[in-house]
């Protein structure tokens, strides 16, 4: 149940850490126009994003355009479209791995291989939150290295956007839920290597010499014996010693009757009476 708690906790942080990571791609607010000095109050602000810089005016009209070459794009710029891109892909990866290789799903039901595809599908995770951190950090870094420029005009320089949070945040989730997922695995693996009995064939009485002991294979001196079985054995093999040992006093005892006949002093018959005065044989 711990391992089963794990993985929907991991799942359901990787799903959020997969939106988080959409719509950070997808919003232009990753820079905003910093107010400072004059520009404290300013009639109209920009917003860039990786894909349409955005201008807003306070009267509420808002416009955006979208870069209209990919090649004339700074390489920082390309660089952050395409490890989005390739985070968001490698979410949606793990979502669909993760779902077939959870406990909680029917697919792959008793397949010992079920475990190690939720592991697949958190190792994903953990590869999406990684490369969506990625251009979030640097993007940040550029920003505020930029933002303490002391020869850079206030109208150029640039504040943190609510995408970089929004997309900090996520890469953070996915990463933790590829980890939890990871660690139901490695547990689920674990009980089964050291919690779980394999029974060999014939269980519950196995053939001689056969079973596996913790450690090695078994030896002929620790082959498993039914206590049930055994009892009736030992009955047995003690009714035929007692039968046997009934027999022999029987034999013994006969003998020295048949002895006693032959005797011709125990026999009156035989030239004695009953005083023991001999008489003659008839």
């Amino acid at each position: 149940m711990a391992s089963a708690a794990l993985e929907l906790m991991g799942f359901f942080m990787g799903l959020l850490g997969m939106l988080g990571t959409l719509v950070s791609t997808v919003l232009p607010n990753w820079r905003t126009s910093a107010h400072i000095g004059p520009n404290i109050v300013t009639a109209v602000g920009n917003m860039k994003g990786l894909w349409m810089e955005c201008v807003y005016q306070s009267t509420g009209a808002f416009q955006c355009e979208t870069y209209n070459s990919m090649l004339a794009l700074p390489s920082d710029l390309q660089a952050s479209r395409a490890l989005m891109v390739v985070s968001v892909v490698f979410s949606v990866l793990a979502i669909a791995i993760s779902t077939v290789g959870m406990q909680c799903t029917i697919c792959m039901e008793g397949s010992a291989a079920k475990g190690r595809v939720a592991g697949t599908g958190g190792g994903l995770f953990l590869t999406a939150g990684f490369l969506a951190l990625i251009p979030v950090s640097w993007t940040t870094h550029e920003v505020v290295q930029t933002f303490y420029q002391p020869n850079l005009p206030s109208s150029l320089k640039y504040e943190l956007g609510d995408c970089l949070y929004v997309g900090l945040a996520a890469a953070l989730l996915s990463m933790l839920g590829g980890g939890l997922l990871c660690v139901s695995c490695c547990e689920k693996q674990d009980v089964g290597r050291h919690g779980g009995r394999r029974h060999g064939g014939g269980y519950p009485y196995p053939a001689t010499g056969m079973g596996v002991a913790t450690g090695g294979a078994r030896t002929s001196s620790q082959t498993y014996r039914n206590p049930t079985l055994q009892m009736g054995v030992n009955a047995a093999t003690k009714a035929a010693t007692l039968a046997r040992s009934h027999t022999s006093t029987t034999t013994q005892s006969s003998t020295p009757a048949q002895g006693a006949k032959k005797d011709p002093r125990r026999n009156p018959a035989a030239g004695y009476d009953v005083t023991g005065t001999p008489t003659s044989l008839v």
